[in-house]
């Protein structure tokens, strides 16, 4: 499983400064990677939903959107990703039949409810066997710094509360690879939730587009209950403030790693707390799909969706991939 991020990552102090070097050479080698090979170019459109940091900043929601517009399109999206936390490399077609978290990882199985999903290690390979099964568009979710694949349209997902966190290159921070170069290869920006790390700013010279998760309707149900909420997920506290947004009542809240694998023993414990403070319990879609399978029936979902605060601006770059699908097809 992934473990949370160290806290230094998100502030300053004499750690991340003495890690520093070991960062500047974590990004010089990714650069001298991304100069040395030459990329697959595929003969249809490939868009990219990426970040700069490790960890969750939303880029999944953001896949799942797309993937819905692509398709009404008539773009057919196949969707390639790593399958993190899963054991096959592919590349393979996910099939939600057959295939569980231990075999393709947690997002792929969300993912494959909306669009043909594919688990590919090796993008470009990837890329190829969703061509040969009549993909008309591909959708990475995640890979921006993957240079295999020439991608045709890449955004970049900002998570609003923690931005870049201390600025500062693995180990020494949670970036990737610098701000400004990440920046400069990205065609828009995707700025989630409200502009607390500010960094807005930072963004020059693409679009910066807004947006925030939010629970859908059927998510009411939840208004007025006492709830006891786990997630496993890269920032719970997200989870948790949209639940308390749906009008829920945290009585109870429980963090775990990103990609935790629930065992019987704490769904045996969290069933209990809940029914002991005669409350629902909840998690993320995401989480559920990682619950043992006997246990699912006393666990309900918060179902959330990504809210544009300018459709038009959206749709303004991903005509143009639409069209570009047509033109190659």
């Amino acid at each position: 499983m992934r473990r949370s991020a160290p806290d230094f990552w998100a502030s300053g102090g004499l750690l991340p400064a003495l890690l520093t070097p070991l960062g500047w050479a974590y990004g010089a080698a990714g650069a001298l990677l991304r100069a040395r090979v030459v990329p697959y170019r595929a003969p249809i459109p490939v868009l990219c939903v990426g970040n700069l940091v490790v960890g969750g900043a939303g880029k999944t929601p953001v896949v799942l959107d797309l993937a819905r517009r692509l398709a009404a399109m008539g773009r057919e999206p196949h969707v390639l990703t790593r399958g993190y936390g899963g054991a096959l490399a592919g590349p393979v077609r996910v099939e939600r039949d057959r295939h569980g978290h231990r075999e393709v990882g947690d997002e792929a199985l969300l993912l494959a409810a909306v669009a043909p999903t594919w688990i590919a290690h090796d993008r470009a390979a990837g890329a190829r066997a969703g061509v040969a099964a009549g993909a008309r568009t591909l959708l990475l979710d995640d890979g921006f710094q993957n240079p295999s694949l020439v991608q045709d349209l890449s955004l970049l997902v900002i998570d609003g509360d923690y931005g870049f966190g201390n600025g500062r290159l693995i180990p020494a921070g949670p970036l990737r690879e610098p701000i400004s170069a990440g920046l400069a290869r990205a065609s828009a920006a995707v700025l989630l939730g409200e502009d607390r790390a500010r960094v807005a700013a930072l963004v020059r010279g693409i679009p910066l587009l807004r947006a925030r998760l939010v629970p859908i309707k059927s998510a009411e149900s939840f208004r007025g209950r006492g709830v006891v909420a786990f997630a496993g997920i890269g920032r719970p506290e997200k989870f948790f403030r949209a639940l308390e947004d749906s009008g829920a009542r945290l009585i109870a809240r429980h963090a775990f790693p990103d990609h935790h694998v629930y065992d019987e023993s704490t769904l045996e414990h969290l069933s209990t707390e809940a029914a002991a403070l005669e409350a629902r319990l909840v998690t993320t879609d995401k989480d559920f799909v990682r619950v043992p399978e006997r246990f699912r029936a006393r666990v309900a979902t918060l179902p959330i969706e990504v809210e544009w605060a300018d459709p038009a601006a959206l749709m303004a770059l991903l005509t143009p991939i639409a069209e570009g699908a047509a033109h190659r097809g």
